[in-house]
């Protein structure tokens, strides 16, 4: 089942450049002082919200194809999984993504260094959102191959 491959792939992809992020990125960045640290996470939040939020649409497009297809149930936990990033994003992670992005990099201080940690945290719930449905995916593939 090609479809569910590519839901599977797109998932991986999802996950692995979240986990990247929260595990090597966001460390790294978090021993950098504050300017520097504004300096890094505004250009990357940029890049990463470019490569992120289409895989998040294109997993859920996917994973939905596959359950209409076969009808298991996996298949569509693992879609809402996917797409639950966007409202996730937009309602619990915007906020501080706003206060980020308009904060001159010469005015960051050690709030804008709090708000980076707390940025990270947030940013977890999208790496495990990312990692849950690659495995609903995952059994899908299994269940139905």
């Amino acid at each position: 089942m090609i479809v569910g491959d590519l839901a599977l792939a797109t998932a991986a992809l999802f996950a692995g450049a979240a986990s990247y992020i929260s595990f090597v990125e966001q460390p790294a960045r978090l021993r950098l002082s504050s300017g520097a640290m504004l300096s890094e996470w505004q250009p990357a939040y940029k890049r990463g919200t470019a490569m992120q939020a289409p895989l998040a649409v294109l997993g859920f497009i996917l994973g939905l194809v596959s359950w209409w297809q076969t009808r298991e149930a996996a298949w569509l936990v693992g879609s809402v999984l996917m797409v639950a990033n966007w409202p996730y994003t937009l309602f619990v992670i915007m906020p501080v993504n706003k206060r980020l992005m308009t904060t001159d990099v010469a005015a960051a201080s050690t709030e804008t260094g709090d708000l980076v940690g707390r940025w990270g945290a947030l940013h977890a719930g999208r790496t495990a959102l990312g990692i849950a449905a690659m495995i609903s995916f995952l059994v899908a593939l299994a269940i139905t191959s």
